[in-house]
């Protein structure tokens, strides 16, 4: 029954894919903002991301994605020691879907630009050594927007985010909860 299921599974997406107009592979840097409560500090880290999105459409375009993300956070109590009490590595996976409108050009110019907004979920895998994962929410949702910018075969995006859900669950003096991020991506834009 496994195997029958993950054969479906794969020509599924098969179809989607040859459906599809535009694979836009890419790799990415996010920034993480993060609010502390109580009597200590945070700063948030720069992060990174690897993963790649679908685009349907010409003009108007329907384009859902799926990226490997890591986003960390430093956090300080009121004592200014030199180094941070806690260091989160969050890791997990961002699965954002646009919908967005080719304001010059289309999915088929050479150069185009384009703004585009949607939601999307981030599905927690790992905390890193300093938390506990059961300190946390498996999912986070958050809503964004964003513009880009495509040359030739290349594109770069640059979004962002507004989280609608809080991340943790048990952490009293630390809001890594409603984070909000800042997104840039680049990468091979490739017609189908």
């Amino acid at each position: 029954m496994k195997k029958l299921l993950t054969l479906i599974l794969i020509f599924c997406g098969f179809g989607i894919i040859s459906s599809a107009q535009t694979l836009k592979p890419g790799i990415g840097l996010n920034f993480t903002d993060v609010v502390a409560s109580g009597d200590g500090s945070a700063n948030g880290r720069t992060g990174w991301q690897i993963g790649g999105s679908i685009a349907f459409g010409n003009k108007f375009y329907f384009e859902p994605g799926l990226f490997y993300q890591g986003k960390s956070a430093e956090f300080s109590s009121s004592d200014n020691l030199p180094e941070p009490d806690l260091d989160a590595a969050l890791k997990g996976f961002r699965v954002p879907v646009a919908i967005g409108l080719n304001l010059l050009g289309n999915a088929e110019s050479t150069a185009s630009l384009r703004v585009f907004g949607g939601g999307s979920g981030f599905f927690l895998t790992d905390v890193g050594d300093d938390l506990d994962k059961d300190d946390f929410n498996s999912t986070n949702w958050g809503v964004f927007a964003g513009a880009g910018v495509d040359l030739w075969i290349l594109f770069v995006d640059l979004s962002y985010e507004w989280s609608v859900t809080d991340l943790q669950t048990e952490l009293s003096n630390i809001d890594f909860g409603k984070t909000n991020g800042l997104f840039l991506n680049a990468g091979l834009r490739i017609n189908l």
